[in-house]
Order: structure tokens, then sequence, then C-alpha cells
């Protein structure tokens, strides 16, 4: 089971402000859509959104989130006056969309924007808007793994120094198994949690590290 970082009746709320986020720095402040992604991934306002602070979540509007990150990051301060919005914008779409699968992921803001850059988003707009957000964490997941192509296993045993086969011998797991995890032609998070136990065991991680997300 995906382990989030805050419950799912904060996630609209979460998506409203980055999405307000975005279209306030972009669209009022005139910053660049890769220079504020880079700015908001930098700063600690991205962690705390990760994180779940609730502060960050319900009690700072889009516009704060904006003059914070860029207080941050720059030293300066963001003044200009906020514009009456009557319908969604490709920028407020993108932080709305962003936020909410990087809740469902439990992926890092960074992660996220290194897969996918803001460009690759803008074009998504068009298509994926009025959609089911669904077809998008589809799209992402995708993305993310073309990205990030080794699994958390293999990245972890390659780090221990261990080979498959001493994994195998040492966690009572069979080499074709583990083989076919790192391949991604089997689901490690369907594994017994037990498999998944001893795995860990032997890597010196918890079970959560081996969860591909």
């Amino acid at each position: 089971m995906m382990i989030r970082a805050y419950r799912e009746i904060y996630l609209s709320k979460a998506q409203s402000v980055l999405g307000d986020a975005f279209d306030y720095a972009l669209n009022v402040c005139n910053l660049q859509g890769e220079d504020f992604v880079k700015q908001f991934v930098a700063s600690s306002v991205s962690r705390r959104m990760e994180n779940g602070e609730p502060t960050f979540l319900t009690g700072k509007s889009g516009i704060e989130i904006v003059r914070d990150v860029v207080r941050e990051t720059t030293g300066e301060e963001i003044k200009a006056d906020p514009e009456e919005n009557l319908g969604r914008s490709c920028e407020y779409w993108i932080g709305w969309a962003v936020a909410y699968y990087q809740w469902y992921s439990a992926r890092r803001y960074g992660d996220i924007f290194k897969a996918v850059s803001f460009k690759d988003l803008s074009k998504m707009y068009y298509t994926l808007h009025e959609a089911d957000i669904s077809k998008f964490v589809d799209i992402m997941e995708a993305r993310i793994k073309e990205y990030f192509p080794e699994t958390n296993l293999k990245r972890l045993r390659s780090a221990y120094g261990i080979t498959q086969a001493d994994l195998a011998k040492r966690s009572g797991t069979s080499l074709r198994s583990i083989q076919m995890y790192e391949q991604r032609n089997k689901d490690i998070n369907k594994a017994s949690v037990v498999t998944v136990y001893n795995l860990a065991k032997v890597l010196g991680c918890t079970i959560e590290d081996l969860i591909e997300k």
C-alpha cells in the first residue's frame, strides 16, 4: 500500500494552491516556466508541500507560495497584485495536475520535473486538461520509468555490492524472481511481504525503499 504524506481530504486544496501559484508566477509576475520550476524545486516550499505540512497545504495561498519561493531563492520581493482569474489557464492546470501526481506517487517534485519539463507539461494541456486525471497519471508514470529506468531493487543491490545470485541465496528468493523484479517483468509491489522483507533485510534497507512508486 502506498504511504502518502497527507490525507486525500487535503488534496483538492493542495492542487488549487499550486495551480494558483503557477498561474500567478507566470501570468502575473511574468516569470518563465522553467525558471519558476527550478526555483520551486530548489526551495524548502516544495519539500514542505511534499511532506504535507498544513501551513503549506491549507494555510497559504498560491500567491504567498510564489512570494515565499522567490524570496527564498533570489532574495527578491514579489509585489505584483493578483488578477481575477475566471477560468483555468494552462499554467494553473500544470500546477493542479502535478500536485495531484505528487500526492498520488509520493515522489519528490524534483524527480517529477526532472522527468517531465515545463514545456512537456504545457503540450499535455491541450489534450488532457478536460480528461480524467488518471490519464495524466498514466503518462507521468511512463515518463518517470523512462527517466529512472533502474528499479529500486537493482539500484540498492548495486549500491550494496552484491550479485543477484548472492542476494537470492541470502534472502531465500529465487534468482529468477530477482531477475524478473529488476527487469520489471514481475511487479515487486505484488510480492509477498515476507519476500520483500527478506530482500530488504539483506540489503539493509526498509520495505518501502524497495517498493516501486
